[in-house]
């Protein structure tokens, strides 16, 4: 078997692998910047919470398509996510519930209708592929879809770049000079679900967020700079998806949980190599001996 058997021949004989790999690719330029932001903003977990609040909104799109509709699934997703992060934020602004607490209680509700509603009217086939992704099922209008949310994404990343960045290090600051943080702050959430609606079309509810956090933490591990963590968080998430695309079709493995696990493979790789990795604090540098 040569290399271009290997790496290039699943894409160029097969429509279904090209999709998956633009799928991915896009993936990575939207949520690899976005799962860096969660990290700066110390929303890791409540992006794991948004992921799974898209359930039952896909899941009623599910039943009003009859079928797994990406596009009706991928609508409703985002109906729920949206009215969840709405929701959790005006409970944790008129309650004495923080944020991160609003957001569980309405994440364990979301996942638990989410399945109830897919169990009563579907097989346990349909409720994996809700929960599981079926990333080489990408058709045009889901592929357009994911494409139109990565565009929607960078542009608005750009344009609030600046007050975003000073509202994660300092919101203080952003308040003292008359900064509209709660107007981020809520564009900022609409873009988490805008792309967890993305990923959940790839990857499904239950993995939305790979792509997200494991590249964002990485990045985190080999950079110092913002900028340079975006673009390494987005080129190490392109390259799990390519990696384990190929990994999945060679090894008939699922395709959703290899794309995850090459990720958590670069994870684990960059914990030991990086500069202030296991690797390096456990060999003695000579100029420091004795």
């Amino acid at each position: 078997m040569t290399l271009y058997d290997i790496f290039l021949s699943p894409f160029a004989d097969f429509g279904f692998m090209r999709r998956a790999l633009v799928a991915c690719l896009c993936l990575a330029l939207g949520s690899g910047p976005i799962g860096v932001f969660l990290m700066l903003r110390r929303m890791s977990l409540m992006g794991d919470a948004m992921s799974h609040a898209v359930l039952p909104g896909a899941a009623i799109g599910y039943l009003i398509a009859g079928s797994l509709s990406l596009t009706a699934m991928g609508l409703g997703g985002l109906i729920a996510g949206l009215s969840v992060a709405l929701l959790s934020g005006l409970v944790s602004r008129t309650t004495v519930l923080a944020e991160d607490a609003s957001f569980a209680s309405f994440y364990l509700t979301s996942l638990a209708l989410g399945v109830l509603i897919v169990s009563l009217r579907g097989s346990n086939i349909d409720l994996l592929h809700v929960l599981f992704g079926t990333i080489l099922a990408i058709d045009e209008n889901a592929l357009m879809l994911i494409g139109a949310i990565t565009s929607i994404t960078l542009v608005i990343l750009a344009l609030i770049y600046r007050p975003l960045v000073v509202e994660c290090f300092d919101p203080g600051f952003l308040r003292a000079v008359g900064g509209r943080g709660l107007l981020y702050h809520i564009l900022f959430l609409v873009l988490v679900v805008l792309n967890m609606v993305a990923s959940f079309q790839a990857l499904g509810t239950l993995m939305a967020v790979g792509l997200m956090m494991l590249p964002a933490a990485i990045a985190q591990l080999w950079c110092r700079s913002l900028a340079a963590m975006i673009g390494v968080a987005a080129l190490s998430a392109a390259i799990s998806g390519y990696l384990g695309l190929i990994a999945s079709y060679h090894l008939e493995f699922a395709s959703g949980p290899t794309i995850i696990m090459t990720a958590a493979i670069l994870y684990g790789l960059s914990i030991l190599f990086c500069p202030s990795g296991l690797v390096r604090r456990m060999i003695r540098l000579p100029h420091l001996a004795g």
